[in-house]
């Protein structure tokens, strides 16, 4: 049967193109197209005992008295429709709608629901929603998202059509029966749906919220682990045990690794010394020492006779990458280079040639590594840093360039644990809780608008003293532009009249590349005292001699950004600060803030930004490619997420047809699961 929308009576070319534009495609998309929120339309009230204004729409019946066609100026109609019960009237307006004249008469009897208020001296309803007759009893009305053009009660009707056509073809439905049989499902699938939509009371929404939810969950963890599996069967290189230059790297090292670490580098170890490929996450804290458990899996691959890469996201951060390395594998046998944007194409032809024939033994670099002509002589080991800022087919690009080479991932934005093993699901998961030895904590204040010439005060007695400092300007709104201007304006200023004796310099998203680079570099190098940025410094930079970051209109940034931006200071040995500077926010907006000042730990945080905003962006599921959720929520459904996993582990040892369940995948996930096919 042909899935398409255009399927279902009632959608022609025009209304298809309307739901397009929400992302419906489909009959099954249809189906998942959930509603936001549920009008309560099982009780009618008497007009005169409604509260004004009404908080939340409200149901009334009652006879027409009169209906009014005005025209209060050229281009304006206006409709007014006097409805009254035994309590009261209220009039009934709408704009613009001529056509709704011939829906109403006097005398008739009128079910409408929509919010109530006081105006003109009289009770008003402006654009309910009618119905001829006592509509009493509707109960849970469904309420979706909207694009110009379609009404709720087209979007309704073709739910509607969509659900009878699913008990026609239960085919239509997301999922597979073999998948339903290993969820034990409670409740029969097309019945969860009719109750998703157009649930009879709250209590029946939830159970089938819940079951879908644990459906959805069960075919994401089947793809993760499928995904997994087929990585299982390809060839990896078997590694063997430390020799003398990683014994060599550990023991040159100028501290003592911390036990994280050291855990961390086990979990590595065994996987590069199986025969199956590696697929590890290492998640840590900003400072966690990743960089240094990243360097001694190099030095293992490099002593097996192959060749390591690690690509960063910005060419600051990959430069950063080259200098430490450059540092931790000192007076060692060991060829390091760089490439990036900025690397001449002299160098690099050189470049490329003594990769070619594996001179090279560890290439850092950012976009730049997966460039067609870039080829290594036997690549080993990929390492990508901040994968969140990779998509998904930018990794596999890199890990294309060998023949399964071992691959580590690293990220500076942890989330609980067992959380992570569930949405990586076809990864596992390295967790670095620890802080280096002498790291101080950065002392954290959230502050008002009032203190902000007391802040000027101390940042120039710490710039007096040698010491340097940031200034975060707030992001104004989904606009560059914005962001720019308002950076713009603070950069003046301060220059201009707060600290005109001291260098200067701006930092943001618009700059070339080139120029961005320029000002970094003399940052890193004390030749700018104040640097303002918009957030694009979050990631990577590392300025031991700035101690203190000013976040200027804090209540806008979320609490793991605002962690990654405290992060940038505090890495030297003297005290660092961190001060939150904000203008007003929500009661969720100040508890955040306060978190930020009692809490130093990502880990923790993350666990609090999961409760305060929910999965969202947190761990870049679309990067991930990972698809988007309908049904369930993988903070709130924790448990049921485990259980989908557990789950799915099962029954992937049972005699399954791998085809059909990567057929089923698709139906559901459409081209959201892009993880699953690219890798």
């Amino acid at each position: 049967m042909d899935c398409s929308i255009r399927q279902l009576k009632g959608i022609g070319a025009r209304k298809e193109a309307l739901f397009a534009r929400l992302g419906i495609h489909t009959i099954t998309d249809v189906l998942q197209y959930f509603p936001k929120e549920y009008e309560d339309r099982s009780h009618i009230q008497q007009i005169a005992e409604v509260t004004l204004p009404s908080p939340v729409p409200v149901l009334v019946c009652g006879t027409v008295r009169s209906v009014q066609e005005m025209r209060p100026r050229r281009g304006l109609t206006l409709l007014k429709v006097i409805l009254a019960d035994a309590s009261g009237a209220v009039e009934m307006t709408w704009f613009n709608q001529p056509f709704k004249k011939k829906l109403f008469h006097q005398g008739m009897t009128i079910t409408a629901f929509g919010k109530m208020e006081w105006a003109y001296g009289r009770r008003q309803m402006n654009g309910p929603e009618t119905e001829e007759g006592v509509a009493e009893g509707q109960g849970l009305v469904p309420v979706y998202g909207l694009t110009d053009g379609l009404r709720q009660q087209e979007v309704r009707k073709t739910v509607q059509a969509a659900l009878q056509a699913a008990a026609d073809n239960p085919s239509l439905l997301p999922g597979w029966d073999g998948g339903r049989k290993a969820c034990h499902s409670q409740l029969q699938t097309g019945q969860a749906y009719v109750w998703m939509h157009f649930p009879p009371s709250r209590a029946q929404q939830q159970q089938a919220r819940k079951q879908l939810a644990f459906e959805e969950l069960f075919d994401m963890q089947l793809g993760l682990l499928l995904r997994r599996r087929k990585e299982e069967k390809r060839q990896g290189i078997k590694c063997g045990p430390n020799g003398k230059l990683l014994k060599q790297f550990i023991s040159q090292l100028p501290f003592t690794l911390t036990k994280g670490q050291v855990q961390a580098f086990l979990d590595i170890q065994n996987d590069m010394e199986s025969a199956v490929p590696m697929q590890r996450l290492i998640q840590g804290d900003v400072g966690s020492g990743k960089t240094v458990v990243a360097a001694m899996a190099l030095a293992k691959i490099v002593e097996n006779g192959y060749q390591g890469a690690l690509m960063a996201p910005t060419e600051i951060l990959a430069v950063q990458h080259y200098e430490e390395f450059g540092r931790l594998f000192h007076d060692m046998p060991v060829r390091i280079a760089l490439l990036t944007g900025r690397t001449s194409a002299k160098e690099r032809s050189i470049l490329l040639d003594e990769l070619k024939d594996g001179t090279i033994q560890i290439l850092i670099g950012t976009h730049a590594l997966i460039q067609d002509d870039v080829a290594f002589q036997e690549l080993g080991l990929v390492i990508t840093d901040e994968q969140h800022r990779f998509g998904v087919k930018q990794r596999a690009a890199l890990q294309h360039k060998g023949k399964a080479p071992h691959t580590l991932f690293m990220t500076a934005t942890p989330i609980p644990r067992t959380l992570a093993l569930s949405v990586y699901g076809d990864l596992d998961v390295s967790s670095i809780r620890e802080m280096p030895p002498g790291r101080k904590m950065v002392k954290t204040y959230a502050v008002g608008e009032a203190m902000r010439q007391r802040i000027y005060v101390f940042m120039e007695k710490l710039m007096k003293a040698g010491q340097q400092c940031y200034v975060v300007c707030p992001l104004v709104e989904e606009s560059e532009t914005m962001d720019l201007q308002a950076a713009t304006a603070l950069y003046d200023e301060l220059r201009l009249t707060v600290f005109k004796k001291r260098h200067c310099g701006l930092v943001h998203g618009k700059m070339a590349g080139k120029e961005k680079e320029a000002v970094m570099e003399a940052f890193q190098h004390g030749e700018i005292d104040l640097l303002v940025a918009t957030s694009v410094i979050e990631v990577g930079v590392n300025v031991p001699n700035a101690t203190l970051m000013l976040i200027d209109g804090a209540e806008r940034f979320g609490l793991a950004q605002l962690h990654q931006l405290r992060g940038r200071v505090g890495r030297g040995s003297q005290q660092a600060y961190c001060i939150l500077l904000a203008k007003g926010g929500s009661e969720e907006t100040r508890q955040r803030l306060r978190w930020m000042e009692q809490i130093h730990d990502g880990f923790t945080l993350a666990e609090k930004d999961l409760l305060l905003r929910g999965a969202g962006r947190l761990f870049g599921c679309a990067q991930h490619g990972l698809p988007d959720l309908k049904a369930a929520d993988i903070v709130q459904d924790i448990d049921l997420l485990v259980a989908a996993r557990d789950r799915a582990s099962a029954y992937l040892k049972e005699n399954i047809d791998e085809k059909l369940i990567l057929d089923v995948l698709r139906q559901r996930f459409g081209g959201n699961f892009q993880g699953l096919w690219n890798n």
